[in-house]
């Protein structure tokens, strides 16, 4: 089975978090196996992570990832690299090369400023949502 794991970019404990929170519990609900985040540690961030998995059960990993650049690097050793971004392909258009490709999966997701060197690291720059087109 495909692993899927998430990195959120740009982490700032005063102000992001509670995104942050909901975007790791979102990737937990969705079936990702665990998650990285950038920017400022937040110990707290990683217990309450650990908390959700004491009280309700599974696994879903939480690192701190100080170097996303490496963290990315690493990652493409094993496997491709999801951006999201409201620049990217649709969805829609992107999604089926996704599903087939069988590697491990990274979901990179931006925070306040997402540096450009990202869009070029990604094997996928997805646009999650967008103006509907006309048909």
């Amino acid at each position: 089975m495909m692993s899927i794991q998430v990195l959120r970019l740009g982490h700032r404990p005063a102000r992001d978090k509670r995104v942050t929170t909901h975007l790791l519990l979102a990737a937990r609900a969705f079936g990702a196996s665990g998650a990285f985040y950038a920017g400022t540690r937040d110990p707290a961030l990683e217990e309450t992570m650990r908390k959700v998995c004491s009280d309700w059960g599974g696994s879903f990993s939480v690192e701190y990832a100080e170097e996303w650049r490496r963290a990315i690097g690493e990652w493409k050793g094993r496997g491709k690299v999801i951006h999201l971004t409201m620049y990217g392909i649709p969805l829609r258009r992107a999604i089926h090369a996704i599903r087939a490709d069988p590697s491990e999966k990274l979901v990179v997701v931006g925070g306040a400023k997402v540096p450009g060197e990202v869009y070029g690291l990604a094997d996928w720059n997805v646009a999650v949502t967008s103006q509907p087109t006309p048909r």
